[in-house]
């Protein structure tokens, strides 16, 4: 039967989160409920919360979480009640496009649950990325679920639903960093760590990391990076350009957004090299190049969703490397806070002070 739980919402553009109590429906077809353990504190809700995603308050916040299935709906044969699961914003269709050309993980039709979780009032809730983990439990489509191995931490577990995904796979899947390569990773927060960490476990020769806050930068040396760069300081193309006998970088990753930094990971990169952007810009954004630059360097200029993972093939992978003490995930967990801390957690994203809050239930 429908369940009333608590959970954090956005009722309207920039005003602060509020604890509210949640109308979860039992589960349709195709859709499964999840008791939530932990969730990361992630970039995007906080995006969500100030209408720079959409405008369809409220909003139910919480995406980058992991939990057990409570109970599943009709048809359901992914995932069984008490599998340990991430969630996941990429629930491919099976019958895209992109699916069908072998290419799931660009999936143009993901699913979400068909129902709507609602306010105690019945006023229909938008949930963050259609998962809505801020809140004891949600209710997403079986596909959303990612069965993984219990023995990993939920407050690190979760990380892989979102922003350390983006990271590891902007450097694994979309720059396709392979032994030996070198790699600069301009921005040194969670997402550009999470880079930093993928090149490592690829094998990387040198990992260079840019950024202007030196904290971040000696921060970045615990996640595999061999060469930090303060922006501020010196020229990071010209710096750059040194470590790597005046060439430049096999692989260049963006990790911040910004048409500067942009532009600077373009010029750093060695002939035929690749740039990829995982940092999100604003829409408003524009960046011009010189077109015979475009075609004289060559290479490959790439955009990074969701770091081109498939969470099917990824998560399970990534979580095995965890348990053997190959990635460290443990290492992005700043602080874990109560559910009520959310609005605290956005404050000090914001100051730059910490790469994940984890809200652990």
């Amino acid at each position: 039967m429908a369940q009333q739980v608590q959970g954090v919402v956005a009722m309207a553009k920039g005003e602060p989160v509020s604890m509210q109590t949640i109308n979860i429906p039992d589960p349709g077809p195709g859709e499964a409920v999840v008791a939530i353990q932990a969730c990361g504190v992630c970039h995007t809700d906080l995006h969500y919360r100030e209408g720079g995603i959409n405008d369809e308050f409220p909003f139910l916040l919480g995406h980058e979480a992991a939990g057990v299935v409570e109970s599943i709906g009709e048809g359901v044969n992914q995932v069984v009640v008490g599998d340990y699961v991430i969630l996941n914003w990429r629930a491919v269709c099976g019958q895209c496009r992109s699916c069908l050309k072998g290419k799931p993980q660009y999936c143009f039709n993901t699913h979400n649950a068909a129902q709507k979780m609602t306010l105690e009032d019945g006023t229909e809730l938008s949930p963050a990325l259609g998962i809505g983990a801020f809140c004891e439990k949600t209710l997403v489509a079986a596909g959303q679920c990612t069965k993984v191995d219990r023995d990993a931490k939920p407050e690190v577990a979760g990380l892989l639903g979102c922003g350390v995904m983006a990271g590891i796979g902007a450097a694994i899947n979309t720059g396709e960093v392979s032994r030996g390569d070198t790699v600069a990773v301009f921005g040194c927060g969670g997402v550009g760590n999470a880079a930093i960490e993928g090149s490592r476990i690829a094998g990387a020769s040198k990992i260079i990391a840019v950024d202007i806050d030196d904290a971040k930068l000696e921060l970045a040396k615990s996640f595999g990076a061999t060469h930090t760069v303060n922006s501020l300081e010196t020229d990071p193309v010209e710096s750059i350009r040194g470590f790597t006998d005046g060439n430049g970088v096999d692989v260049a990753i963006e990790a911040i957004g910004l048409p500067q930094t942009y532009e600077q990971a373009f010029y750093s990169r060695d002939l035929a090299g690749t740039v990829v952007l995982v940092g999100v810009p604003h829409p408003e954004m524009k960046i011009e190049l010189p077109y015979i630059e475009l075609f004289g360097r060559g290479g490959a200029l790439k955009s990074s969703w969701y770091g081109d993972c498939l969470p099917s093939r990824d998560f399970p992978m990534l979580i095995d490397l965890y348990l053997q003490g190959r990635l460290n995930l443990e290492g992005f967990v700043s602080e874990t806070i109560e559910l009520d801390a959310v609005e605290e957690a956005f404050r000090k994203m914001e100051g730059g002070g910490v790469l994940r809050s984890v809200v652990v239930l």
